[in-house]
């Protein structure tokens, strides 16, 4: 019993230095100094030739931008986090919306009816005399709408 109250108190204070060490540490990381921008000239000062805090001076052009592909554009929207790379996270994360619909009782869980929902409804709307049982004549109103023609661009 002696051995193990021991072992714990040890384990315990090698914890806490660690932790003191450790935060001691990290207080003394360099900090950034940034240069102090010089006040602008007051009116009637004189400028030094070739200053272009001169009134009347235009500013500089804004940068031009870039114009980015459709893909670059569709890359951006999936990294969530603008580290370059799409995570399994990331990918499915666009999902969610359509799971939510789907998952009606709130669970995070979608059982097969759930799943299955437009199916169902679908075949409950197609069968017409509710026998559950679809012959050709309802089976072919489940069909979907034929597309319009494509426009030709000539």
């Amino acid at each position: 019993m002696g051995r193990f109250v021991a072992g714990s108190i040890s384990a315990l204070a090698l914890a806490a230095a660690g932790l003191f060490w450790w935060t001691g540490q990290a207080s003394r990381e360099p900090v950034a100094v940034t240069a102090r921008a010089e006040p602008p000239a007051m009116l009637g000062e004189e400028l030094p030739e070739g200053d272009d805090n001169a009134m009347g001076a235009a500013p500089p052009a804004p940068p031009a931008a870039t114009a980015r592909t459709r893909e670059e554009k569709r890359f951006d929207r999936y990294d969530r986090d603008r580290d370059g790379i799409i995570g399994r996270n990331e990918m499915l994360g666009s999902r969610v919306k359509e799971f939510r619909k789907l998952d009606v009782d709130g669970n995070n869980l979608l059982s097969f009816e759930e799943w299955a929902v437009r199916t169902v409804e679908k075949f409950d709307g197609a069968d017409a005399n509710k026998d559950a049982r679809l012959t050709r004549a309802e089976f072919a109103t489940t069909a979907p709408p034929p597309k319009p023609p494509a426009k030709c661009k000539c």
